[in-house]
């Protein structure tokens, strides 16, 4: 390409050359974390349904509480009753 007398056109598309060279060197990156958090998003997904598997039985223990307050109540009658 005969740039003469054109001097800014080359000028515009050395910049443009530039402008785009400095995007792709910030997205790649991006784009490498971004398929590094994909890869290890399936380990975290069944990390977390161990958990949920793990812990399956606190949902009743609130029930557990209520059953235990109310023994203790019992037990505090009881002993009131005999006296002690």
């Amino acid at each position: 390409m005969d740039f003469t007398g054109h001097s800014g056109w080359l000028l515009g598309y050395i910049i443009g050359l530039v402008v785009v060279l400095v995007v792709v060197a910030l997205v790649v990156p991006i784009l490498l974390l971004a398929a590094r958090i994909g890869n290890q998003a399936g380990s975290i997904l069944s990390g977390l349904q161990q958990a949920e598997v793990n812990t399956a039985g606190l949902k009743g223990l609130n029930e557990t509480i209520a059953s235990a307050l109310a023994i203790i109540d019992g037990l505090k009658r009881g002993r009131t009753k005999l006296g002690g």
